[in-house]
């Protein structure tokens, strides 16, 4: 075993898209909200943003490191949410106050 061996950084080696909320803490600042694994898919990340997991967030990164790439996907992310809250017509409280100010900012 004289070869050099790697652990890879992908969690089971999958090729995954992962979605990770930025989101202000104040006087703390921005920071990356902590998330597993399990839970950095864009579906969880929407539905978290719509039930107001997230106390102020800003942006939505997502990235791929088998593809190498990572974007700012806050205007996809917040035109989807905008687009589920036109199909049922409600706006939760939290959501009004938190996920849709940024979706407003990102979009307009």
């Amino acid at each position: 075993m004289g070869r050099n061996w790697t652990p890879s950084i992908m969690p089971n080696g999958h090729d995954q898209n992962f979605y990770i909320v930025v989101n202000n803490y104040g006087k703390l600042g921005p920071a990356f909200a902590e998330t597993g694994v399990a839970e950095a898919d864009l579906e969880t990340t929407i539905t978290d943003l719509m039930s107001g997991q997230y106390s102020n967030p800003v942006r939505v990164v997502a990235f791929n490191t088998s593809e190498h790439w990572a974007e700012d996907a806050s205007e996809d992310v917040a035109r989807e949410i905008m687009r589920r809250l036109d199909l049922t017509g409600a706006c939760p409280p939290r959501l009004c106050r938190s996920s849709t100010a940024m979706s407003v900012r990102t979009v307009n």
